[in-house]
């Protein structure tokens, strides 16, 4: 049976653990509370801007510009994995690196026998794969302290890079999204060669009892030529998707971290009580057992 002083020791311990678990949460609370606001500002944009270009490369030739270009027998994969610099934000990052892991086995040869590369952003993700042998093409860590508009910018000029070169044919991004203070969904998604819309979302492939697509009644005019306005457009559209990206992870990590900090205070408050609890008992069986002896003394005299 333990003494009272190291279960005391123990209960100041716990009690130290669930000061720093509630400090995080209230750090992680905070911080939620910003990126929630930014993800909700950016993401109307971004994802109407990627509806127009999804249903613009419906319309306009590959050969208008290379990032148009859907040719999957060309070359490799790069999967963009987006994970969190920090840990303590319960399956966050486990799932990020189990979706990226299952991509990659998935997909481990194209038809030319070439193997999936990676653009690690994210000291969690970055760890796991490089430690295993992983083809690395990129890696970002330390940006989640202030996700700017210059990372995005960054990655995605890494992406384009890459996709333009001779090895890469498709970009993917793996990411966590944010959906609500207790949900985060893992996304992934084709970033390049720019997704073309389906015939059943044009309106092409629908049945004669179905309506049409908005989108399938638009038709582009370009002013000036098409291939100035797509030089300038389309690299930008794919620093907003990465920016997106970046921005849904963050919030999500915050509130995975927060979620993951009053799970844990909670659980140093019940160990708190079961230690206190068991405290008790052993001081009343220490007191009861003196009485005890002090009386058997008395009773020998």
């Amino acid at each position: 049976m333990p003494s009272l002083i190291d279960i005391r020791r123990r209960v100041r311990a716990v009690k130290s653990t669930q000061q720093i678990t509630k400090a995080m949460k209230m750090v992680s609370s905070s911080k939620l509370r910003r990126a929630q606001e930014r993800i909700v500002r950016s993401r109307p944009y971004a994802k109407e801007m990627l509806r127009v270009f999804n249903n613009l490369a419906t319309r306009v030739e590959a050969s208008k510009h290379p990032l148009l270009n859907d040719d999957p027998e060309s070359g490799r994969t790069l999967l963009i994995v987006i994970s969190a610099d920090r840990g303590l934000c319960g399956s966050f990052n486990t799932n990020i690196v189990k979706a990226g892991l299952q991509f990659t086995l998935e997909h481990p040869k194209t038809a030319g026998g070439a193997e999936v590369a990676l653009a690690l952003v994210g000291r969690k993700g970055r760890d796991f794969f490089m430690r295993r042998g992983f083809d690395v093409k990129y890696e970002e860590v330390g940006l989640f302290q202030n996700v700017k508009w210059s990372h995005a910018q960054a990655i995605a000029q890494t992406a384009i890079s890459e996709f333009l070169g001779p090895d890469i044919s498709s970009v993917y991004l793996v990411y966590n999204e944010f959906r609500s203070v207790i949900s985060q969904r893992v996304v992934i998604e084709k970033l390049l060669p720019i997704p073309r819309l389906r015939p059943e979302d044009t309106g092409h492939g629908a049945s004669a009892t179905q309506a049409p697509s908005a989108t399938a009644s638009v038709d582009y005019l370009f002013e000036p030529d098409p291939e100035l306005l797509l030089r300038t457009l389309l690299p930008l559209h794919v620093a907003v998707q990465v920016q997106r990206a970046l921005l849904e992870s963050s919030a999500a990590e915050h509130a995975a971290r927060m979620q993951s900090m009053d799970s844990a205070t909670r659980n140093a408050k019940e160990m708190v009580d079961r230690l206190t609890l068991y405290m008790n008992k052993v001081r009343q069986a220490a007191i009861t057992r003196e009485i005890i002896e002090v009386v058997s003394g008395a009773q020998a005299t």
